[in-house]
C-alpha cells in the first residue's frame, strides 16, 4: 500500500496503470482503495461540470441570438448546435445526467445572463432574471429563440 501512495503522488499515470493491473490481476488487497475511489468520484464530478458548463454557452447564445438580432450569425447557430451535440453525448456516456439537467438550467442561465449582458453590452433589464426557455426548447435541436 505505501508504494500505491508514492506513486499517487509522485506519479498519477503510473499510479492509474498500477491499479489497473492489480484490478485485472485480481490483486484487490494491494489496490489503493481510497485514493481510487476519490478517482471515481471526480469522474462524475466532471461529467457534471462538464455539462453545466455547456448549458451555460448553450444558454448564453441562445440570448444572444434572441435578443441581439443584429449580431446573429452562422457561428452562432453552430455554438448552439455544437452544444446540444456535447450534451447528447454526455446524456448517452451518463444518463444519470438527464434528470438532473433540469435542476442545473437556472444556475447555468444566471452564468449565461451574466456573460451575455458582458459580451454584448446590453441593458441588464434586456435579459430576463429566470430563464426564458425550458429545458426541451434549450435541448431542442430545432429550437431558435425569436424576439
Amino acid at each position: 500500500m505505501a508504494l500505491n501512495a508514492i506513486l499517487y503522488e509522485d506519479d498519477f499515470y503510473a499510479w492509474t496503470v498500477e491499479q489497473a493491473r492489480l484490478l485485472r490481476a485480481g490483486e484487490l488487497a494491494a489496490v489503493d482503495a481510497a485514493n481510487l475511489a476519490e478517482e471515481i468520484e471526480s469522474i462524475g464530478r466532471s461529467d457534471r461540470r462538464e455539462l453545466q458548463s455547456r448549458l451555460v454557452v448553450l444558454t448564453m447564445h441562445l440570448l444572444k441570438w434572441r435578443f441581439q438580432l443584429s449580431a446573429r450569425s452562422r457561428n452562432w447557430s453552430a455554438t448552439i448546435e455544437e452544444q446540444r451535440l456535447q450534451i447528447e453525448q454526455v446524456f448517452v456516456e451518463s444518463r444519470s445526467l438527464r434528470p438532473l439537467a433540469a435542476g442545473m438550467l437556472p444556475r447555468a442561465y444566471a452564468i449565461a445572463r451574466t456573460r451575455a449582458i458582458a459580451e454584448t453590452g446590453l441593458a441588464d433589464d434586456m435579459f430576463p432574471a429566470n430563464c426564458p426557455f425550458t429545458l426541451d426548447e434549450v435541448l431542442s435541436r430545432g429550437f431558435l429563440p425569436e424576439p
